[in-house]
């Protein structure tokens, strides 16, 4: 058995992180008893200057890439079929008339993602981390809020006034922003991207064969 980590460089508004996250869970399927990974979320947003209103999906994606709002749309089914085919949906499921779908400001998400892998570990972190994924594309929550964040913590098992703490805390602010310009500096550019063993990139949103290809290749590198 090898033991291996990866830092997956993600962020919650990115819907390639989730199907790639979901592949690689396949991929480990297929490893059982070869290869086991410990996982950790590491911060990349996407949209660092998103203010605290946030903005309309479609309208965010053709403003951005140069789309028509056509054309985003066209561009968010193909999405939405990739993520059916791996277990996954964007899809609203609460109750009630469906409320708009927003892209928000994913700082104090990455706080608390932190926090979580400081102080509860990598699995409480990746608990969380899903959590996330759920209430920003199929709850339509605002990620970005205090409140939702803390009772995301909360729904974890953080607890509550320690994660509040965290959300406020400039040392913690200012190692995300650390890590952010260490990402960019080692070439991260998008996400997801995953590191494995701490200097085995793989970028992008793989196949799971991909992933088992290159787990076993870096597991002979480090055995």
């Amino acid at each position: 058995m090898t033991n291996l980590s990866i830092d997956i460089y993600s962020d919650v508004m990115c819907p390639w992180c989730i199907i790639g996250y979901r592949n690689l869970l396949k991929a480990l399927d297929e490893l059982e008893g070869e290869i086991e990974v410990e996982t950790r979320w590491r911060p990349f947003e996407l949209n660092p200057d998103m203010p605290s209103e946030g903005e309309e999906r479609l309208e965010h994606i053709a403003r951005k890439y140069g789309r028509t709002i056509d054309q985003a749309r066209e561009g968010a089914a193909r999405m939405q079929a990739m993520a059916e085919r791996v277990g996954y949906s964007f899809e609203w499921e609460g109750d009630g008339a469906e409320p708009p779908a927003l892209m928000r400001n994913t700082f104090l998400a990455h706080k608390l993602l932190a926090h979580a892998l400081d102080t509860a570990g990598w699995e409480v972190q990746t608990d969380l981390k899903l959590a996330l994924f759920d209430a920003h594309f199929r709850d339509r929550r605002d990620v970005a809020d205090r409140e939702v964040l803390l009772e995301l913590a909360d729904a974890v098992g953080l607890d509550r006034e320690a994660a509040a703490a965290a959300l406020d805390d400039e040392a913690l602010a200012q190692r995300i922003r650390a890590e952010e310009r260490a990402a960019f500096d080692a070439n991260i550019t998008g996400v997801p991207a995953m590191v494995v063993a701490g200097k085995f990139l793989v970028p992008g949103a793989q196949e799971p064969e991909t992933y088992v290809t290159a787990l076993r290749r870096v597991a002979e590198k480090t055995a």
